[in-house]
């Protein structure tokens, strides 16, 4: 399965049934990955870069760390991802970041 629909198939089982903006998320996402040029790895590394950096929702983390397991995306990359991104986005941002991941990666296990 792609990047792409794996996202799409998350979103969707997060929001269950009709809903015009998880249509409108599914709609932003497709073929994105394919699109961007980037091996599976790093279009999911540098999403989760964005993450940390906009202070997203554990939702959306969720949503990544779901396909960062099936791309083969270990802890220690995350966590190089979280050590590369201090000097750009503060302690604060890399701390929230790293809270929220292991909240989604707690909501993921009991999915």
């Amino acid at each position: 399965m792609s990047v792409d629909a794996a996202i799409k198939e998350v979103l969707q089982s997060i929001v269950p049934g009709e809903s015009p903006v998880v249509d409108s998320v599914v709609r932003m996402h497709a073929e994105n990955q394919e699109q961007s040029g980037l091996d599976d790895r790093t279009y999911i590394l540098v999403r989760i870069a964005a993450l940390v950096a906009l202070d997203a929702s554990v939702a959306s983390y969720l949503v990544n760390f779901t396909i960062a397991d099936a791309v083969g995306i270990t802890a220690d990359d995350v966590r190089g991802v979280l050590i590369a991104l201090g000097p750009v986005v503060g302690s604060a941002r890399v701390l929230s970041g790293a809270d929220k991941a292991l909240q989604a990666i707690a909501a993921a296990q009991h999915m």
